[in-house]
């Protein structure tokens, strides 16, 4: 059984953010593409879909390291802030899209509240991850041959 431990990151949330699209309770809030994904930001981002990409990344975080809040998943997208000729300083990303991303996974049935622990993976949002995993190994097979072991 594949599971998102067993294919690159970067593949398995183009997939899962394609597969997001699809669905009517994740979309992008209006004031999307004005914002910075935080401080440590100079500019907002520059894709037309990073909300999707974002959300795909944030099902992967919580699957990894559930339970999880918003001020860890935070942390989790944040970088290091210029202080100019200070040293570098370890800042948090936005909160915000943090919460409103948790808000649509859970409308969505992907991920649901655990006691006021955090946030974890539901069976569906599990369902989800695996068999796009399995998807994105079965392409990187088709690439390369020698990883035909691995699926």
């Amino acid at each position: 059984m594949t599971t998102v431990y067993d294919v690159p990151a970067d593949r398995l949330i183009q997939k899962i953010a394609e597969k997001l699209k699809s669905n009517e309770k994740i979309k992008a809030p209006e004031w999307a593409e004005y914002i910075k994904t935080g401080v440590h930001k100079e500019k907002a981002p520059v894709e037309r879909e990073w909300w999707h990409n974002r959300v795909a990344a944030v099902l992967r975080k919580i699957y990894i390291k559930g339970p999880i809040g918003t001020s860890r998943l935070a942390a989790e997208f944040g970088g290091k802030v210029d202080r100019g000729s200070k040293p570098y300083k370890a800042r948090k990303g936005s909160r915000s899209i943090a919460r409103h991303s948790l808000r649509q996974l859970e409308a969505a049935g992907l991920i649901f509240n655990k006691n006021r622990k955090g946030r974890v993976i539901s069976t569906d949002g599990q369902k989800l991850l695996d068999q796009t995993a399995h998807e994105v190994l079965v392409e990187l097979v088709k690439e390369d041959s020698s990883m035909a072991k691995y699926a």
